[in-house]
C-alpha cells in the first residue's frame, strides 16, 4: 500500500572550520497524514510546561530548568508509533581531504545528506523532504539533492520525491524536534559532559533505543538509527 511521508531534516556542526570534530546530519519523519497533529502534540507539551506554543525546541537551549520539558519531548518521540528518526555521524571532519575528491566542503556536505537520506526512501512510497534554511544560495544545492536522490530511486518523473524545500526551523515543530535529537548524537560523540539536563537526554534515547549514541544501529532498525561514516568507504559501518 502506498504510504507518504514528510521527512525533517537538520545538522549539528556542519561548517568547515569551526574547531569540531564530529558532524551529525540527522532527519525525523513520518506518515504525512499525521503532520498537524505531532505537531499540535509537541505544542500542547510546550504549554504543559509553562512554554509558548511558539517556543522552538533547540538543543543550545537545554538546561536544567527546562529539562523536564525537554525529557517529556524524547518520551513523545519515543511513545509516537511511525515518528522515526535517522542520523549520519561523520566522526571527524578535520580529516577531510576535500581537493582529493575535487570537491569543496559544500558538495561534500550535500552527498553526505544523500547518504543519509537514500536509506529513509523506500520505492513505492511518496516522500517531501523539508530542510532547515541555512542561508539564501541553497536553492541550486536543494535541487541538486532532489535531482541525485530521483534518480537513486529511478523516480525521474518525481513521483517518489516529490519535494524538497527549506523551511524555517521556528516554524516547524519536527525540524526543532530533529534538532535536539542530532544534537543529543553529536554531544554524545563529541565526549561532551558539562550540562547535566543534557546528559539526562542522552540516558534516556540511549534507553529508549536500546543503544548507545556512540554507535552504530543494526542496518534494519527503523525508530532509531545511527550510521557512522568515514572517508574510506570499506570502513563505514
Amino acid at each position: 500500500m502506498l504510504e507518504s511521508h514528510n521527512i525533517y531534516c537538520d545538522e549539528s556542526c556542519h561548517l568547515e572550520n569551526d574547531n569540531q570534530n564530529a558532524m551529525v546530519l540527522g532527519a525525523v519523519w513520518g506518515p504525512t497524514e499525521q503532520t498537524r497533529q505531532i505537531a499540535v502534540s509537541l505544542r500542547e507539551i510546550k504549554k504543559k510546561h509553562g512554554l509558548s506554543p511558539s517556543f522552538e525546541m533547540k538543543w543550545t537551549k537545554v538546561s536544567e530548568a527546562k529539562k523536564g520539558f525537554y525529557l517529556d519531548v524524547v518520551r513523545y518521540f519515543f511513545d509516537r508509533e511511525n515518528l522515526n528518526f535517522r542520523a549520519l555521524v561523520i566522526p571527524d571532519k578535520r580529516k577531510l581531504k576535500h581537493t582529493e575528491y575535487d570537491q569543496d566542503h559544500d558538495t561534500w556536505y550535500y552527498k553526505m545528506y544523500f547518504e543519509m537520506l537514500k536509506w529513509i526512501i523506500l520505492p513505492g512510497n511518496t516522500y517531501r523532504i523539508f530542510l532547515d534554511i541555512k542561508d539564501t544560495r541553497s536553492a541550486l544545492k536543494v535541487e541538486k539533492l532532489h535531482d541525485v536522490l530521483s534518480k537513486k530511486v529511478r523516480d525521474f518523473d518525481r513521483n517518489v520525491v516529490q519535494l524538497i524545500q527549506t523551511v524555517r526551523s521556528h516554524e516547524v515543530e519536527q525540524v526543532q524536534l530533529a534538532d535536539l535529537l542530532i544534537g543529543a548524537v553529536g554531544y554524545k560523540n563529541r565526549g561532551l559532559s558539562e550540562n547535566t539536563a543534557k546528559l539526562a537526554m542522552i540516558r534516556m534515547i540511549e534507553g529508549c533505543s536500546g543503544q548507545p549514541l556512540n554507535q552504530k544501529s543494526p542496518i534494519g532498525q527503523r525508530k532509531f538509527n545511527l550510521f557512522k561514516w568515514t572517508p574510506d568507504w570499506g570502513k563505514n559501518g
